[in-house]
């Protein structure tokens, strides 16, 4: 039970793709208002998500970086990579919690919508039964991808698969074969062996490679036109569906 004792409040704001004037008005309100806010970001970096909000938040705010403790350096499938990662939210949830037993609000920035794939839901699983949490929805990157190619991503009955291309290859073959619109995210050093299922499921052809999509430095080409380049972690590739229409 949440307890009746005067609380603070912390808002999962969700930031959108990365673009400021992306931002809803509730976000914004929320950020030019914050006395605390909390990020994540990996170690010895900015963050993404804290560059987002330059110029937005008020000069006196304090701020409470959240390091990842490991990003790449070990497997997703090793074990060490659950047990970390997990007593790493737990300090995090724990610090937010004693702030907001205090009374005071934080704001939790989160890139694209905090409840699609974000680090943000496992410090919310951690948090909601035990002190107030709202959750501010965004524009996802996926949405600013398709966007950016001038196309619709779906049309009449078209099913929409996201598929994460961390995923073993035949997984990322079946996803693929059997959806009508594609999504493929969490690319990075995944980018040939997501050029190998596409082919696989014959819709390489079709493909579209956004990265850094609603940013200055977004770039929109064919998949097939981008072959031996090196992807950064912001990209997107995309098939779009081409279902029923008037």
């Amino acid at each position: 039970m949440i307890p009746h004792s005067p609380t603070g409040t912390i808002h999962g704001v969700g930031l959108g793709p990365g673009a400021a004037d992306l931002m809803t008005l509730r976000a914004h309100r929320l950020l030019s208002d914050a006395r605390y806010i909390a990020y994540f970001r990996k170690a010895g970096r900015a963050g993404r998500a804290r560059k987002t909000v330059d110029g937005i938040l008020p000069c006196d705010v304090t701020e409470f970086p959240m390091e990842y403790p490991v990003t790449t350096e070990i497997p997703l499938d090793h074990p060490d990579y659950n047990e970390t990662l997990s007593g790493f939210y737990a300090t995090c949830a724990t610090h937010l919690r004693t702030l907001v037993e205090t009374g005071e609000d934080v704001v939790v920035l989160c890139e694209g919508d905090p409840f699609f794939y974000g680090s943000f839901m496992h410090l919310y699983t951690r948090l909601k039964d035990s002190v107030p949490v709202q959750v501010v929805p965004a524009i996802t990157g996926m949405s600013a991808a398709w966007t950016a190619t001038g196309l619709p991503i779906t049309w009449g009955d078209d099913v929409l698969s996201v598929v994460m291309a961390t995923l073993p290859a035949a997984d990322l073959v079946r996803h693929m074969q059997s959806a009508d619109a594609l999504v493929v995210m969490k690319i990075g050093r995944n980018i040939d062996k997501v050029r190998s299922a596409l082919k696989a499921a014959g819709k390489y052809d079709d493909a579209w490679l956004v990265e850094c999509a609603s940013l200055s430095e977004q770039t929109v080409q064919k998949l097939s036109q981008a072959e031996g380049r090196v992807t950064p972690y912001f990209s997107i590739v995309l098939v779009h569906g081409q279902g029923r229409r008037p």
